[in-house]
């Protein structure tokens, strides 16, 4: 039911679904807008999947060419216990699909562990990046720890769900303005967490705090756009000067009532601003 609903608003911003070799796996894509247009690929979070990116999306599809995928071990692309689920490995991947639909260069976009993924494919693939946008990104220290962070250090991760009466609480963590979501939907999404639990276990195993990039943020030569929620209680603000002046050149937006999903939160306003990035010369 979940997948039916966001399939069909997906098709309604033209946006279609393909399968995409990525080498050791297959992943599950959207696509949409002018197949010549410049190309901009939109990575998700960790336990998130496509869907979050879909509203921001509508924004850029009139003229760009817009990939969406479900990282490996996430959504329609699926989980393989052992195929590893790093940032590297992830960054991997998504440069495999930039192989196999012939694109040479992307702008490249990541909110949270996808921010994370993104900049490792600035740092190990920096030929393939025209521009990089990173949004409420892990992968580098944070100057001061979230809530999340603090339950890490306890050894709870809140992402992992045991029931369903867990959600609410974990899902108000998430963003500050969330969309309205039916009841119906909500309960699918807090199953598949349950349901999922030690699938993200291992895939956080996998990626958390391993080959994070503070000593290499200097390597990046893409034009940045950090973009971050004052209100994120998963990856503090703080956070958003780590990459901003370890990055050269790069330009800060930041919003007082949004959390640490903005594309989600406020779809519009965001892209605006991302388009204005994309406009600016040398993009």
């Amino acid at each position: 039911m979940y997948a039916a609903a966001t399939g069909a608003e997906a098709r309604a911003y033209g946006l279609r679904k393909r399968l995409v070799d990525a080498g050791d796996t297959t992943l599950a894509v959207f696509e949409g807008g002018p197949a010549d247009g410049p190309v901009v690929v939109l990575l998700h979070g960790y336990s998130a999947d496509r869907v979050v990116w879909m509203r921001f999306a509508k924004h850029l599809v009139r003229d760009h060419r817009v990939l969406v995928p479900d990282l490996a071990g996430h959504g329609a692309s699926g989980f393989t216990s052992g195929i590893g689920h790093s940032a590297p490995a992830q960054a991997d991947r998504v440069v495999a699909v930039l192989d196999r639909l012939g694109i040479d260069r992307a702008h490249v976009a990541g909110n949270s562990m996808g921010g994370f993924i993104a900049a490792t494919v600035a740092v190990d693939h920096p030929g393939r990046v025209r521009s990089l946008l990173l949004s409420d990104a892990v992968g580098v220290a944070s100057p001061e720890p979230s809530e999340a962070e603090e339950l890490f250090r306890q050894g709870r991760n809140p992402f992992l769900l045991d029931d369903v009466a867990d959600f609410p609480a974990f899902y108000a963590m998430t963003m500050a303005r969330p969309p309205f979501l039916p009841g119906f939907l909500r309960s699918a999404v807090a199953a598949d967490y349950v349901a999922r639990r030690g699938a993200l276990a291992e895939i956080f195993e996998d990626f958390h705090g391993v080959a994070t990039l503070d000593d290499r943020l200097g390597e990046i030569t893409a034009p940045t756009l950090v973009m971050w929620g004052e209100k994120d209680r998963l990856v503090h603000p703080s956070t958003a000067r780590t990459w901003a002046d370890g990055i050269p050149g790069a330009r800060t937006v930041t919003y007082p009532d949004l959390g640490h999903m903005p594309m989600v939160e406020a779809p519009r306003r965001s892209a605006a601003d991302y388009r204005a990035f994309l406009a600016r010369p040398g993009r």
